[in-house]
């Protein structure tokens, strides 16, 4: 690294907020102006933990003041950024001649003493970013920049087409896509590697996890995890969709429902509290409310599989591995153990399976 470049950046860790055009910028500063040392400085963001820069009378940096150092340090307005660009040569010899302070660390500041001793040409670059600069050392700090980025990631999608209707209450991830005319309504959170699609509605009180949902859905109230919903489904209110699960489109899963690793065709519905899990359910099956797919035996998950146009009686236990064949049904209430052929009707408890009409 030594002998490799003829210039070199040197950045502080705790700058979470500078972006790579302002450390472009600084860089072509330092070119143009052929100096030693150019420092990034910022004069919106004061801190009192951040160094000052003192210049003399002609508007020369003469000094780093640390924040430790003076007691009349907020009398100076313009603060380091701990950021800097060097003329490598120079900076490689002057790190050998610094020694360190009582605390037995070294201040990096004190090169900027060194290129004045050695009348070296100094400059500055001043971001034009007041935030930019704003170290992190605590936990409100942290908080500061999480709310700046936040902000940030909320402007840009609204410029972008998308309706934020209380930035305030809405948190969006960077990795988050979104398509135009998305709505998102107030106390949401659109978190991860999520992808949203054109007209969808989410919200209020959604939270979306590394997922995939398609065009014009109408999510409320809900909680979607690391699941794929296609175009035109209805979610919610209060339902949970966890990891693994893949809804097909046209589906509605209204309040209080539960579905993990599980696929739903085409137009099913399910509209009231229920669980399906480890399941496969076919196009227009109807899931009554309180259906449970019992999966798990004490020992291992089991699947069950629900065929098209399916009718699934309100309270029906499925308990796995078990097969509902297409157009069958179960009645209220019923525990189903035994697979239904299409087109017959099981009920009672144990389930019987009814004979075919005649």
């Amino acid at each position: 690294v030594e002998e490799k470049d003829p210039n070199i950046i040197v950045m502080v860790g705790d700058a979470p907020l500078i972006n790579y055009g302002t450390i472009q910028s600084l860089m072509n500063a330092h070119m143009t102006s052929k100096s030693t040392l150019t420092i990034l400085t910022g004069t919106g963001t004061i801190s009192k933990d951040m160094g000052r820069i003192e210049r003399n009378s002609s508007g020369h940096i003469q000094r780093i003041i640390e924040a430790s150092d003076d007691f009349h340090i907020s009398d100076i307005k313009e603060v380091n950024s701990g950021i800097y660009c060097f003329d490598s040569a120079w900076m490689w010899q002057a790190l050998r001649k610094l020694t360190p302070q009582e605390s037995g660390e070294y201040h990096l500041t004190e090169l900027v003493n060194m290129a004045v001793s050695d009348n070296r040409k100094i400059e500055s670059f001043v971001s034009t970013d007041d935030a930019e600069v704003m170290g992190v050392n605590d936990r409100v700090q942290l908080s500061c920049a999480e709310a700046i980025i936040r902000h940030n990631i909320r402007e840009y999608w609204m410029k972008q087409g998308v309706t934020i209707v209380d930035p305030s209450s809405t948190f969006i991830d960077a990795s988050v896509i979104m398509d135009i005319d998305t709505t998102i309504h107030p106390n949401s959170s659109i978190l991860g590697n999520t992808q949203i699609g054109q007209g969808s509605i989410l919200g209020p009180g959604i939270m979306i996890t590394d997922s995939v949902i398609g065009q014009r859905c109408r999510l409320v109230s809900s909680v979607i995890e690391s699941s794929t919903l296609e175009a035109d489904i209805s979610v919610g209110p209060y339902s949970h969709l966890r990891p693994g699960t893949y809804v097909e489109s046209k589906v509605h899963i209204g309040n209080f429902a539960e579905i993990k690793a599980s696929r739903l065709g085409m137009g099913v519905k399910m509209g009231h509290f229920g669980f399906v899990g480890d399941a496969t359910v076919g196009p227009n099956a109807n899931l009554g409310a309180g259906m449970v797919t019992c999966n798990f035996d004490g020992v291992s998950k089991h699947t069950t599989e629900i065929g098209e146009n399916a009718f699934i009686g309100s309270d029906t236990m499925l308990v796995a591995p078990v097969k509902i064949g297409r157009h069958a049904s179960t009645g209220a209430g019923s525990v189903v153990t035994k697979d239904v052929p299409a087109y017959r009707l099981a009920k009672g408890v144990p389930a019987r399976i009814n004979e075919r009409p005649k």
